[in-house]
């Protein structure tokens, strides 16, 4: 018993051996909540919820959770609150599920760690959000640390779907390269989409809220320019990957990712000459998740870690594909 009070994941692991498709659902539901806490968590903003809880950690200087005097921004912004302890059941699902896996895969666990650390990190983030008044700068750190936790889960979902060998690449350093600048572009477009919203009109709160010193047109036109960049990279990956007969599986996440770029494309558009309604801006938030969970998936893509341990999901053909040469890439 006191093993199992000093060490409770062992305890469980000690007892229970999840089906590798357990473990896979426990990472991909710790990726879908991640995801919903992001549109969630736009859906306060938008609706100008931002102070409808006016403090941290209580919602009121008078009261733990939201009452009715708060009205509906109170129950929205307080929702949101308690969204944080779902995304932290299904992070504590996806490390119980990994702990328990057989044979141990230790990096997976430590995946599931990182996760709770963000989440964990980002609930702090998230009430000096309040307590600076919803501060641009502060509220562009909470989304940026919401991405991270999306690519700690996204990386964890993809490691509960491969083995454990040493990476092996299946296309040359050039085309290698080249997606893991693409991916650095993209990065760099959804940090500039927070500079976007930031100085746009939707400041989260009805009151005169802060907003970024940036000119909303320029800054739209930069995030557009960069958004172009992105499209027509993966589009001349997805061409190269083509031309060099790599794997279908890496292929496929390239067409994915260019599929996703269209529509966010599309949406960013309208929401731009439709003078940025709420509900399309929230689906362009949607949006962007989507296109950096699709961004990670094609660099993931580019190795092979064989099959994961007790499973044949995933397995690579019996005559796999060397890896493209460098000159032929």
């Amino acid at each position: 018993m006191l093993k199992a009070v000093r060490n409770p994941l062992a305890f469980i692991a000690d007892r229970w051996t999840p089906h590798p498709r357990t473990v896979r659902r426990a990472a991909l539901t710790a990726l879908v909540m991640s995801v919903c806490i992001v549109v969630t968590g736009g859906a306060v903003r938008l609706t100008g919820s931002g102070l409808g809880c006016d403090t941290w950690p209580k919602c009121s200087d008078d009261s733990l959770v939201a009452t009715s005097e708060m009205g509906l921004h109170g129950l929205i912004e307080f929702g949101n609150r308690m969204l944080t302890y779902v995304v932290s059941a299904a992070v504590g699902w996806a490390i119980i599920a990994a702990r328990s896996a057989k044979p141990r895969r230790r990096g997976l666990t430590r995946l599931g760690w990182a996760q709770f650390w963000v989440v964990a990190g980002n609930g702090i983030i998230g009430g000096v959000t309040v307590l600076t008044e919803l501060n641009p700068y502060i509220v562009a750190a909470h989304f940026l640390a919401a991405t991270a936790l999306i690519t700690a889960a996204t990386v964890t979902w993809q490691r509960t779907r491969e083995g454990d060998a040493e990476p092996r690449p299946l296309v040359g350093p050039p085309v290698r390269r080249a997606v893991f600048g693409l991916t650095a572009l993209t990065g760099a477009l959804i940090i500039v989409g927070t500079a976007v919203t930031g100085s746009g009109e939707h400041a989260g709160d009805s009151s005169d809220i802060e907003r970024m010193p940036f000119d909303w047109e320029t800054i739209t036109r930069v995030h557009s320019a960069l958004a172009w960049a992105v499209v027509l990279a993966t589009a001349a990956i997805w061409i190269v990957l083509r031309l060099v007969d790599a794997p279908g599986g890496l292929r496929a996440r390239a067409r994915d990712l260019f599929a996703v770029l269209m529509a966010q494309g599309a949406i960013g558009y309208a929401q731009y000459f439709l003078d940025e309604p709420e509900l399309l801006v929230g689906f362009h938030l949607l949006g962007s998740t989507l296109v950096w969970i699709a961004t990670l998936r094609l660099l993931l893509a580019t190795r092979d870690r064989g099959t994961a341990p007790g499973s044949d999901h995933g397995a690579p053909p019996a005559h796999a594909p060397e890896p493209v040469p460098a000159t032929t890439a």
